[in-house]
């Protein structure tokens, strides 16, 4: 297990040369008439700090803090409450003296302080933002281009390194806990046990769905006070550094029957042809007509109209679904998280996209697998 301390002198070496290259990318977005830029979201800010954390509560999408740059500035802006916890532990390595953001604070019951300070920095211009204020000030603000929401979507080197850390973890944890289950837990003491494994391992448990053998009818189980008896599904979404790493495994007590490994099976096919058909270059509409045409193969041609099959990922779970009409196309060193389903039956991992293939990035070795179109895919665990 890797603590957060290690983990930050792992990377922080990198946070400056990325922050310098995120800033140029986010300063190019201005002009004489744009003369700022607010990042509010979780993801944004993440992307911006190179994967600091601004979150208080955890289903939120804004944090405790945001991202003001200029053409020669760029600052942290948060509320007295949390400036010294910031200054300590979130911009060490990402601050003014690596390259980085300065911090402006002010009194937590005073905002119209930091729109005072953004109005005098931007100088009175327009604003670009992620989440355009709507209220009635003095500042213009618009939504950010698609520009630069494309470069936020495919991931730098660090960016990776960490994502393959994030991975990693949340496997480990899916794993440990698949491991102690028991079936006479309920759904909540599963949950709760993933969200503690992620918790020990300095992630987010941004997700954490489960369901027993009398809820895997629904595709978003959210848990209950039900008994898993003898099966079980497990879906973790775990954030760290920003980075959102998606798995979901099973777990049978007393094995599977044939039927249940033949649903799994046909599972695993329509995954294998939505994972061939990720390639630099394809449309996300693509990828989604490829995965019905494998349900109708199956005998399932109603399927892909009853759950979202997934799509690319990153600083969100989710940063584009595909659907029949999606014109985004994936590139190079996009990250995708597909999540193929049948009731009774998923699979999901989190992939990297590269010319040479797919990396998958929550692969855990000691997790029973098998081979699908020369790629290692999860089996449901029997215990």
């Amino acid at each position: 297990m890797v603590s957060a301390s290690i983990q930050n002198s792992l990377f922080k070496t990198h946070y400056a040369a990325e922050i310098v290259t995120k800033l140029k990318l986010m300063r190019s977005a201005l002009n004489a008439d744009v003369t700022g830029l607010r990042l509010r979201g979780t993801d944004w800010f993440s992307w911006a700090t190179a994967g600091a954390a601004h979150t208080i509560l955890l289903a939120a999408e804004t944090g405790a803090a945001e991202i003001l740059v200029t053409a020669d500035g760029a600052w942290l802006l948060t509320d007295e409450i949390e400036a010294q916890r910031f200054v300590d532990e979130e911009l060490p390595g990402r601050d003014e003296s690596a390259g980085g953001y300065k911090l402006f604070a002010y009194p937590w019951a005073e905002a119209a302080m930091r729109e005072a300070f953004v109005q005098e920095v931007t100088e009175g211009g327009k604003i670009l933002s992620d989440k355009p204020s709507t209220s009635s000030n003095s500042l213009t603000e618009l939504p950010i281009p698609s520009s630069l929401v494309a470069h936020k979507r495919v991931m730098m080197p660090s960016e990776l390194e960490r994502y393959r850390l994030v991975g990693r973890l949340a496997s480990e944890a899916m794993t440990e806990v698949l491991h102690e289950a028991q079936p006479d837990w309920t759904e909540y003491q599963l949950a709760g046990a993933g969200a503690e494994a992620m918790w020990a391992r300095g992630l987010h448990p941004a997700l954490t769905l489960a369901a027993g053998e009398n809820r895997l009818l629904y595709r978003h189980p959210i848990p209950t006070h039900e008994p898993i008896e003898r099966v079980a599904m497990l879906v973790f979404c775990a954030r760290g550094y920003g980075l959102v790493a998606s798995l979901t495994r099973f777990v049978y007590f007393g094995g599977l029957s044939p039927e249940q490994a033949k649903l799994h099976q046909r599972v695993r096919q329509v995954e294998a042809v939505t994972l061939d058909a990720s390639k630099p270059g394809a449309l996300l509409s693509e990828v989604y007509g490829a995965i019905a045409q494998s349900y109708t193969q199956q005998g399932y041609p109603h399927t892909i109209l009853e759950h979202h099959q997934g799509g690319t990922a990153g600083y969100l779970a989710r940063e584009v679904i595909a659907t029949p009409t999606t014109t985004d196309s994936l590139a190079e060193n996009m990250v995708v998280a597909w999540n193929p389903s049948l009731p009774g039956a998923k699979v999901e991992d989190t992939f990297v996209i590269s010319n040479g293939g797919l990396e998958n990035l929550t692969f855990d070795p000691n997790w029973p697998s098998v081979d699908v179109n020369g790629r290692t895919r999860p089996l449901p665990l029997e215990r």
